[in-house]
């Protein structure tokens, strides 16, 4: 038995499956063309449970772990979704994390940090005004990491938070901030000794506040439904209550929570490379050439079979790290090559999958038209491919 495949999980593939159905697949071309997709679909996603999985209930979540997040972002794929959609609906999956640990809420409970000179910080504050609204879908939340000249290069970054009194004063920008039109808050890493020090600390900022501007709406290859943002902060006036944690503590919550961030991007890999086999061996069972089925002919069967092949075997090699993280095993090494196994068996999956399409697989009506174009920034967010080579290189010793 597979390590996800247990009755409760299958309830919740059929409970994801039956919301793809119903409440995506009749309007997702539609929100590719508009570029985003509704706030309402957050809060029908939250009202059956499924926003809120993989975080505890004492956040107001649904419960579950890191394997159950696995299996329903599979499904959507597998149901007819997108890695677009899912990082448009649960953004707050990056944009959470790190507000739920600094209040204790890994570990079932809410616990408080603390400022200097002795007062009570309210990280559980933060899960009341933050945590708790988004899970419940009414409030979309993003997560800014990345600038226009730092890339994968977290140290790096410039956007500046100086301490004036009971406030930060926030100046800098960011780029490619998924869902960053649509969120009524961002967390934000921020440098809080000089730019480039690498001393980040994590703000989270409204949108609204004076300063900050939500800039032009970023035209993309993929994740059409996904809106993607630059953002700007001029003097920004942020409070101290709205810092996660302790200052200069950002870069570690940055990298702990790397390993759920790629293995869902592995996850959406896998996912989106099976579809693409169950929807090239359709097509090849029912288009005929030459007064034949493809799939009839020992080429595009044996095409097919390797297609699975490695979809299935990335599937597996996934669901093995991600038990081992769940676990709480320091597998970073592993986590990087997860990835990279995924995002490859997918690159190699969808290009085959469009060319047994032919004609029909290069236009926008064709489902493995999307894929292609999604799969492409696989291996690009969470780091790149070439990002995890060199963290599996250093597990190598190199």
């Amino acid at each position: 038995m597979s390590i996800v495949d247990t009755p409760e999980r299958r309830q919740l593939r059929e409970l994801t499956r039956a919301f793809v159905t119903r409440e995506v697949l009749p309007h997702l071309a539609d929100w590719e063309r508009a570029g985003e997709v509704p706030r309402e679909l957050h809060a029908t996603a939250a009202k059956i449970g499924l926003l809120g999985i993989g975080f505890p209930e004492s956040v107001g979540g649904s419960g579950g772990d890191l394997l159950d997040s696995i299996v329903v972002t599979e499904e959507i794929i597998r149901s007819g979704g997108s890695s677009g959609l899912i990082a448009a609906l649960f953004t707050h999956g990056i944009a959470l994390p790190h507000m739920v640990a600094a209040a204790g809420g890994q570990s079932g409970g809410l616990l408080r940090g603390r400022l200097g000179g002795g007062q009570v910080r309210g990280d559980d504050d933060l899960v009341d005004r933050y945590v708790r609204p988004t899970l419940a879908g009414t409030m979309i939340g993003a997560l800014a990491i990345t600038e226009p000249d730092g890339g994968s290069d977290v140290a790096a970054i410039r956007t500046t938070a100086r301490r004036d009194g009971d406030h930060y004063v926030v100046n800098g920008s960011k780029t490619y901030i998924t869902s960053g039109v649509r969120a009524d808050f961002v967390t934000t890493a921020v440098c809080t000794d000089f730019p480039g020090s690498g001393e980040l600390s994590l703000l989270v900022i409204d949108k609204g506040t004076p300063g900050f501007t939500v800039g032009r709406r970023l035209e993309k290859l993929g994740w059409h439904c996904s809106d993607t943002a630059e953002l700007s902060f001029v003097d920004v006036r942020v409070p101290v209550t709205n810092r996660i944690g302790e200052e200069n503590t950002g870069f570690l919550a940055i990298m702990q929570h790397f390993a759920a961030e790629r293995l869902s991007l592995a996850t959406q890999a896998y996912a989106t490379a099976q579809r693409c086999v169950e929807l090239a061996t359709r097509w090849c069972r029912d288009r005929a050439t030459f007064g034949r089925p493809l799939a009839s002919r020992q080429l595009v069967r044996h095409r097919l079979a390797e297609m699975h092949t490695r979809a299935e075997a990335a599937r597996a090699y996934v669901h093995e790290v991600a038990a081992r993280v769940a676990a709480g095993e320091p597998v970073v090494t592993e986590v990087a090559m997860a990835k990279n196994v995924a995002v490859a068996a997918c690159d190699q999956v969808v290009d085959q999958a469009l060319q047994l399409h032919g004609g029909f697989g290069y236009l926008r009506d064709a489902e493995v038209e999307r894929h292609y174009r999604d799969a492409r920034i696989l291996g690009i967010g969470g780091g790149t491919t070439e990002i995890m080579n060199e963290i599996i290189a250093k597990g190598m010793g190199l």
